[in-house]
Parts: C-alpha cells; sequence; structure tokens
C-alpha cells in the first residue's frame, strides 16, 4: 500500500509526495488506518520506525478534512518529554502540513515566552508541548485545551522516567473526555501498560518489536579500552574518518566537556551537547550538526531519545550508559529509517558488567574488534599519525562475523 492509496487530505498527500514519501513504514502501517477511522491506539515500536509520521498524518489530515472549526481552538495536544522533541515534532507537522493552513507551535521552557504567547494568541491548531511551561501557560490564562480532539503521548516511557506521571494525569482534568487519545512508546512495561489503560479507551494494540529491541539497519561492536586510553582512540579515529558525521555518547557533562578539550588539544573540531548549555545554545548546536556545519558532535543522553539527524552513519558509545535501554536509544541515532549505521562502543574493564546487562537486554552479544596488544600500542604510539588502520581492522571483523558490511 502506498500513501496515496490512503483516504488522507489531497493536501497531505500533495506534500508527501514532494517529501518522498511513498510507502508507509510498519508503524505507519499499522497505524494511520485506525487513527483515521477515529480509534484510540496504543503503539510499541524501536526508535526510527517513523513514529512520529505515523500520527502526524492522520491528525493533519483530519483537522483539515474537519472544515470550519477553526475557531475552536487547539484541536491536538502532543505532549513530549524534552524541549529538543518539542522542536523536533511540531517541525515534522510543520512539513508534512505544509499545504495546509493548519496552525502548529512547538512550546518549551528554556526560552523567553513572550513570542510564544503571542503565537497562541494568533491561534494555534497542534500544540506540541512539555509539560513545564505548558502549564505555566495554562495557569497563567494563555493555554485552554478544553476543547482538544486529539490528545498524543510521544516517547511515554521516558515521560515517565522523568517523573511526568503526575503531569500526564493533571492534563486529563482540562481536556474533554470524548477525545482521541494515541499513545507512543519505545519500550514497554508494567509502569507503561498502567498509564496507557489510564489514557486510552478499547485502545487498537500495535506493536512493533523485533527480537533484538536494537533497529536490524544498525551493526553493532566493542573495543576494550582502558578509560584513561579512550581519548586517544576517539581521536585517532576520528582523524582517520575525517569527512565522516559522528556523535559520541559520554556518560557525563564533564566527561563530554573533557572529550572535547582533548579533542580540540588533537585538532580535532567537535561540539558538546548537555543539559548544563542554554537551551537557545542547544538548538543551534544540534542544527549545526544536522545541516553538517559541525561533523563530530560529543553529548550526554540528552541527545540519546528521538533526535533524528538526517544521515547519522556513525554512533560511537564513548562510555557504556547505566541504563541497557539507553544503549538502544543512542544507538538508534543511526540506522533510521531505510538506512544502514554503525555502533562502535568503547568498554574500558570497569564497564564489563554493563556490557553483560546490554547483551542480556538485546538479546544478542556484540562483535568483539579484536585489538591485539600490539594494535593497542600502535594506536597510543602513532597519534600524530592517524594513518592506524581502522578500516581494515573493521572490514576484517566484519568477514569473520559473517558480514559485507563496513564503514
Amino acid at each position: 500500500m502506498k500513501f496515496k492509496d490512503y483516504r488522507i487530505a489531497n493536501e497531505i498527500k500533495l506534500q508527501l509526495d514532494v517529501l518522498g514519501f511513498k510507502k508507509p513504514t510498519d508503524i505507519q502501517f499499522k497505524a494511520i488506518k485506525p487513527i483515521l477511522e477515529g480509534e484510540d491506539v496504543m503503539a510499541v515500536a524501536p526508535t526510527g520506525t517513523g513514529k512520529t509520521a505515523a500520527f502526524a498524518i492522520p491528525v493533519l489530515s483530519k483537522i483539515v478534512s474537519s472544515g470550519g472549526k477553526r475557531n475552536k481552538g487547539i484541536r491536538c495536544l502532543v505532549m513530549v518529554p524534552t524541549r529538543e522533541l518539542a522542536k523536533q515534532i511540531s517541525g515534522v507537522f510543520r512539513e508534512i502540513g505544509a499545504k495546509t493552513n493548519v496552525r502548529v507551535l512547538g512550546l518549551f521552557g528554556g526560552v523567553e515566552q513572550e513570542q510564544q504567547i503571542r503565537t497562541l494568541n494568533n491561534g494555534v491548531d497542534v500544540l506540541v508541548a512539555t509539560p513545564g511551561r505548558m502549564f505555566d501557560l495554562i495557569s497563567q490564562g494563555f493555554i485552554d485545551i478544553s476543547g482538544v480532539d486529539f490528545l498524543v503521548l510521544d516517547e511515554a516511557d521516558l515521560m515517565l522516567d522523568l517523573g511526568f506521571n503526575k503531569d500526564i494525569k493533571d492534563v486529563m482534568k482540562h481536556i474533554p473526555r470524548k477525545r482521541q487519545t494515541l499513545f507512543f512508546t519505545a519500550t514497554i512495561s508494567k509502569k507503561i501498560k498502567s498509564l496507557a489503560y489510564d489514557v486510552v479507551r478499547d485502545a487498537i494494540r500495535i506493536q512493533i518489536a523485533p527480537k533484538n529491541p536494537v533497529s536490524k539497519n544498525v551493526d553493532h561492536a566493542v573495543a576494550f579500552i582502558e578509560m584513561d586510553d579512550k581519548r586517544h582512540f576517539l581521536e585517532n579515529i576520528l582523524k582517520e574518518y575525517e569527512t565522516e558525521k559522528f556523535i559520541v555518547f559520554a556518560r557525563t557533562k564533564v566527561r563530554v566537556e573533557r572529550a572535547v578539550a582533548a579533542m580540540a588539544r588533537a585538532g580535532v573540531t567537535t561540539e558538546a551537547l548537555h543539559g548544563g548549555i542554554e537551551q537557545k545554545e542547544r538548538f543551534a548546536i544540534l542544527e549545526r550538526f544536522r545541516t553538517g556545519e559541525n561533523r563530530v558532535l560529543v553529548t550526554t543522553d540528552v541527545a540519546a531519545r528521538g533526535i533524528d539527524i538526517p544521515s547519522m552513519d556513525y554512533v560511537i558509545n564513548y562510555d557504556l550508559p547505566d541504563n541497557p535501554e539507553n544503549y538502544v536509544h543512542r544507538c538508534g541515532r543511526t540506522g533510521r529509517g531505510t538506512s544502514k549505521g554503525q555502533a562502535l562502543s568503547f568498554c574500558s574493564e570497569g564497564e564489563m558488567e554493563l556490557l553483560s546487562q546490554i547483551e542480556e537486554y538485546t538479546g544478542e552479544e556484540i562483535t568483539r574488534y579484536d585489538l591485539n596488544e600490539q594494535d593497542y600500542k600502535e594506536i597510543l604510539d602513532d597519534l600524530d599519525d592517524p594513518t592506524y588502520n581502522w578500516k581494515k581492522l573493521i572490514d576484517l571483523t566484519n568477514k569473520e562475523d559473517g558480514t559485507d558490511d563496513s564503514w
């Protein structure tokens, strides 16, 4: 089935064609039709599978098709856990709805609220919001969600992790009981199910869940590198692949800043992203990375969830995450849609238990790079000459693993 075969508004079909969207992904194929038919949906799908378009396409179409209800106010409320997601998802709504007159606002804290209030006063159909700023403006009388027809909870598992359970339940007090609720999450647990059953009614349940929760489009490998040597190995690989785009995950903002400083000393340009940076600058950093102005982003897990970077081929886990689910979300920044990706992890002796937890969670052993003592020493000794052949080693490992993909 192709998008042109769906009963969606012509303006949406035309724009999807402009964007090059021909056939739906699995989650889009399973979700769009019941949403168009007015069903509540509870969907579980891995990161990078097209969840945002799965609800944006039918919601936009239904708003367009409803015609003369423009004075009704906010028609759709999308609640998300982070500012970056609010900005990104509102951008997707605008992009897919570019040929319509649907008005979209991404609402989040960390920036001045005056412009947001002006936009709200001019009328908004789709509000994509983080809870904090939204409730601030509700209390000030600038937001009225009493006429909402569609409630979307996206990345619901992260919303719970960040303590937004009460905020979600508080929203229920402000919106109509007669509404359509769409619940999207990357992972499922008893807590997630409990929350879902509180907000959806007789929902269509959709699960796109391969045995391994990590995208099948990503090749994984781990190299055993001591903590104090990680910066040298990162320098070496970034210098060898000097035209490629990397996202590098470290455990804390201090570790991020130290890695960026080490790369600067080595003449490698990178940028840091973490929660200690002002929101406006965080958006600017992400935009420079998206457009290719900067090719290496060193970040904490603030960028591990839902952030879609075009042509993001390589993920480096400079530090292994404490939570194995975050390994899945980090690696999900690459191999998105139909693209292929690579994920390389640096594992120190003190992180072996974290590696075991990740492999237990994913159900698969991660391919080991055979860094013998001589290989290891060459990288440390030859930092001024970045010709150590990572590519040869990676190709050899892939062949031994029975794959043909290479970096």
